[in-house]
């Protein structure tokens, strides 16, 4: 009788543990089939950790240069060396474009990369707002944000017209001069239905719709006229599709563009987030995707083209809330493609690419290299947090798998690289470490504040040896050749000239650097 008790008892713990490993797998599958998350994941991030005083260091360097750039009547100014100025553009068309920021080392206001800025700004703010808090920046941001979508707002007068442009490039640089001293003129730049310019509308509407998410719940009213602004710019954008650099060919000098598609893909993709409508879904995924995705053909995302970004930030929806979408087969697709964008990037990829340096930093033109290593750096890091948050634990790069950790680990190589681990030892942030460039290709920091000077007799402070009297604090220069050199001259303006969109890019990453991986949360 003992004998036959113990062997029941047996036996009914060998059915325990059949039916406990048979609901340890429904449990598996049941992951797997869920966003493709995986037992094989690391664990889900939780809230921002310590930070790490390195990059926390660099994105409150990397900030200031917006407060640098601020053009308009300064409010609580930082910069002892700046002051008031170009108070009256916009006057001849009665309106008020004083404020925005100037574009680079000059006086103008190019509204097509200025409004990327604030879309890379406003993506930032809302993946890593709060790890911006954690050191202090979270305010900043938004207060730069806002700097510029103020003017942007201001530039939209009527539903079919934007002001595009301030200032006349062949003669802001026949001037060296301050911000403070200009006394050239300010002519405007405008599309409108005769003249459509399709890539400036549609980034202005995706900055503006982006930047709503950001303001929706601390300025209410403000992120509602921001949303309006940005649904009548792309349906201006869309009803009158034209490029700007043809249609105004003198714009192109600067900021050609090389195609449209891009803006009307990535507008309507921060227009879905902002609104949740389906139709701007509908847009993103459907006729128009097959006609400017190019799918499976990564791109290097910058000013002027966005596909790589609009492939990140609607995988997003395929990682997060693809249940129950439409056109999911062209979803994919999107994913697909900016997998092949990262898997493009990594180092050890079967795929990755060949334009790098020999110390691994990411290399694509000489003009202004480190914007492409830089936002490279930072969809791989919003990647990476994607696939952590979601639970996924590898992306396939030709046979051979990655995980969040490699993705990282890229865009922490991109980073320390800028901030000084490279060849020549130098920071490429302005006032971030020891050895950063003292002539940076900046006019208001190259003369003195107490200089009186006009258009032409400043040219000697561009020629001058001495280095620069004003720090061009969080300014990301152009950076080092393919051979990994730099001049600091401040006739250099191919590798010594920052811009406002390198500063959105840096600040993304750094954003995301600056503590442990960030929870992704809901824009909505």
């Amino acid at each position: 009788m003992g004998e036959k008790k113990k062997g029941g008892c047996c036996g009914w713990i060998i059915v325990l543990i059949v039916a406990a490993a048979a609901a340890a797998a429904i449990v598996v599958f049941v992951m797997k089939k869920h966003n493709g998350s995986s037992p094989d994941a690391a664990p889900v991030p939780g809230p921002p950790g310590s930070p790490e005083k390195k990059y926390a260091d660099a994105l409150k360097t990397a900030m200031q240069f917006f407060d640098i750039q601020k053009s308009g009547k300064l409010v609580n100014n930082k910069i002892s060396w700046r002051g008031d100025s170009a108070v009256k553009d916009g006057s001849q068309a009665k309106l008020d474009l004083s404020k925005g920021m100037y574009d680079a080392g000059d006086h103008m206001k190019f509204n097509f990369p200025m409004a990327y800025t604030a879309t890379v700004l406003s993506w930032a703010i809302l993946e890593y707002g709060d790890q911006m808090k954690v050191v202090n920046q979270l305010e900043p941001a938004q207060d730069s944000l806002k700097w510029i979508t103020d003017y942007l707002i201001n530039s939209h007068p009527k539903d079919d017209v934007l002001y595009i442009q301030v200032g006349d490039p062949d003669a802001d640089h026949k001037c060296w001069d301050r911000p403070e001293d200009m006394t050239e003129a300010r002519p405007l730049i405008q599309i409108n239905a005769s003249v459509p310019g399709t890539e400036v509308a549609a980034e202005t509407a995706a900055a503006m719709a982006a930047a709503s998410l950001v303001f929706k719940s601390s300025k209410s009213a403000y992120s509602s006229d921001l949303l309006k602004h940005a649904k009548q710019l792309f349906t201006f954008a869309d009803k009158y599709r034209g490029s700007y650099s043809e249609n105004i060919p003198e714009v192109a000098t600067y900021y050609n563009s090389t195609g449209y598609g891009d803006e009307l893909l990535w507008a309507a993709s921060w227009l879905y987030h902002a609104t949740g409508d389906q139709t701007y879904y509908d847009y993103a995924t459907g006729e128009n995707a097959d006609s400017f995705g190019n799918f499976g053909n990564p791109t290097w995302f910058s000013w002027d083209n966005k596909l790589a970004g609009t492939q990140v930030l609607l995988s997003r929806v395929s990682f997060f809330n693809s249940k129950g979408t439409s056109n999911s087969d062209t979803l994919q697709e999107y994913r697909k493609t900016a997998e092949a964008v990262i898997c493009g990037l990594l180092p050890k990829s079967p795929t990755a690419t060949s334009s790098r340096t020999d110390s691994g930093l990411i290399w694509v033109s000489e003009w202004n290299a480190l914007q492409h290593p830089v936002a490279s750096a930072f969809l791989a890091v919003l990647y990476s947090d994607y696939m952590l948050t979601s639970r996924t634990a590898k992306i396939t790069c030709n046979g051979d798998a990655y995980t969040p950790s490699d993705l990282r680990k890229f865009a922490i190589s991109q980073a320390d690289y800028v901030l000084g681990d490279n060849p020549a030892k130098m920071s490429y942030l302005v006032g971030y470490g020891d050895n950063y460039p003292q002539y940076v290709h900046h006019r208001g920091a190259s003369i003195p504040e107490d200089a009186n000077t006009g258009c032409k007799d400043g040219w000697k402070y561009l020629d001058s040896t001495e280095p620069n009297p004003n720090v061009a604090t969080g300014a990301l220069v152009g950076g080092p050749f393919l051979n990994e050199t730099y001049i600091d001259s401040r006739n250099n303006s191919m590798q010594g000239e920052p811009t406002t969109y390198n500063s959105a890019v840096i600040v993304g990453l750094l954003s995301g650097l600056v503590t442990t991986s960030s929870v992704v949360q809901s824009f909505t």
